[in-house]
């Protein structure tokens, strides 16, 4: 490992071509960082520096000791600082796993608020569908889950609190042959056309869907985004969030149908394991518990908003 004058040497000489300039730069005699460039040399038992032509250069294993002890310091200053940051109580990294039913725009402010913090915490913010959100937290792919869906299930050391619950709607597209069919419309009926269903990410196999009856054609598309998108195009029918979906509802490009066997309210909900809270977590827990944010995570983005 260089010294920081070692590493300064290094690249004074690499950058100015000269050992006057060099010296200069470093404020030191040329003689004493002549005396410095033979010493390194002799430390490494390489020639580090090529004195043959006009201009000082830097050999080819010159360059790799300057490049990679430039690294190794800069990892050293790095590691250093996430030590500070750890044994003040703040997290290396904190993985956030959000259920994809929630939009990534809604958590940006979120997110720059914690940065204003400068924790130097990595964050790391990804997302999963249905039983794939809580297979993260079992798994140990997540820190922290937000807006999983239904009841909790056995994970030890779980904690949770309720983020907020999720109203839904069967919409259909205007032109779909379900968009005149009298309702209330049963099972049977909606079983002969294709439901839309974004594709659940647990890797087991008792996967869930919602609204799907047996035997029953699905596309399976990966996001609710998506989903809705495929709707309108008429592509198939089923359940979607009912304030994601109220400016096409107004404008018509989907039909509200109600159903005999209407669907209930989903709860979402706010998870995490364990009994230490770092100092990022905490603050993560804080700001989901705000009434505010947790409906404005739950109500999502309206995708196509009527204007007055």
């Amino acid at each position: 490992m260089l010294s920081v004058d070692e590493l300064a040497l290094l690249e004074a000489i690499r950058d100015t071509g000269s050992l006057s300039r060099a010296a200069a730069r470093l404020g030191k005699a040329p003689s004493t960082v002549s005396h410095a460039a033979r010493q390194l040399e002799e430390r490494f038992d390489a020639l580090l520096f090529d004195r043959r032509r006009y201009r000082l250069q830097l050999t080819p294993a010159g360059q790799l000791l300057a490049h990679e002890a430039a690294r190794l310091m800069l990892d050293v200053s790095r590691l250093t600082q996430r030590v500070k940051q750890v044994a003040g109580g703040w997290e290396d990294r904190l993985w956030i796993v959000t259920d994809e039913v929630l939009e990534f725009e809604t958590l940006v402010p979120v997110i720059q608020a914690f940065d204003m913090l400068e924790s130097g915490v990595t964050l790391r913010v990804t997302h999963e569908v249905l039983t794939g959100t809580w297979d993260a937290l079992r798994e140990g792919r997540a820190d922290l889950v937000v807006g999983a869906t239904n009841e909790p299930p056995e994970i030890p050391g779980l904690h949770w609190f309720e983020l907020g619950v999720m109203d839904w709607v069967f919409a259909v597209a205007s032109r779909h042959p379900l968009a005149k069919a009298k309702v209330p419309l049963d099972r049977i009926t909606v079983s002969q056309y294709r439901s839309v269903v974004v594709a659940d990410t647990s890797r087991r196999l008792d996967v869930r869907g919602y609204g799907v009856q047996g035997g029953q054609a699905t596309l399976a598309v990966p996001s609710m985004r998506a989903k809705i998108e495929a709707q309108r195009q008429g592509l198939g029918v089923g359940w979607l969030p009912r304030d994601r979906v109220a400016g096409l509802l107004q404008r018509g490009d989907l039909v509200e149908k109600e159903m005999a066997d209407p669907r209930e309210p989903n709860q979402l909900f706010v998870a995490w394991r364990g009994d230490y809270h770092g100092r990022a977590l905490d603050w993560w827990l804080n700001q989901l518990k705000n009434k505010r944010l947790a409906t404005r995570l739950v109500r999502g983005i309206d995708v196509a908003p009527v204007t007055r």
